[in-house]
């Protein structure tokens, strides 16, 4: 259980950085969309229950979303490090050779 309940600007933080629609976190889920929306309408702490934030949560999370507490600059959301690489493309290196 985590002591710092999420926001819903945490919540449509890390859907954008996931570039999931509200559908695609209502299945990531288990939840309703209706659910989703009326969480994303808060920028504070949202009127949900709290095993349906549990639930977006731990989807926002096996999606690669870090959730970072306040500790006294805000409330925000990032990528984990692992996502950031595995999503990663690199571009092809030319050793000079090619012809």
């Amino acid at each position: 259980m985590h002591a710092t309940p999420i926001t819903g600007a945490q919540i449509r933080a890390g859907r954008a950085l996931l570039r999931w629609t509200a559908q695609k976190l209502a299945d990531a889920s288990s939840l309703g969309v209706a659910t989703i929306r009326r969480a994303d309408a808060f920028d504070d702490v949202p009127q949900i229950t709290s095993a349906n934030a549990a639930a977006i949560r731990r989807a926002l999370e096996t999606g690669g979303v870090e959730f970072i507490s306040e500790h006294g600059r805000g409330v925000g959301v990032r990528l984990a490090r692992h996502r950031l690489l595995r999503g990663a493309q690199f571009d092809h290196v030319s050793d000079g050779n090619e012809g």
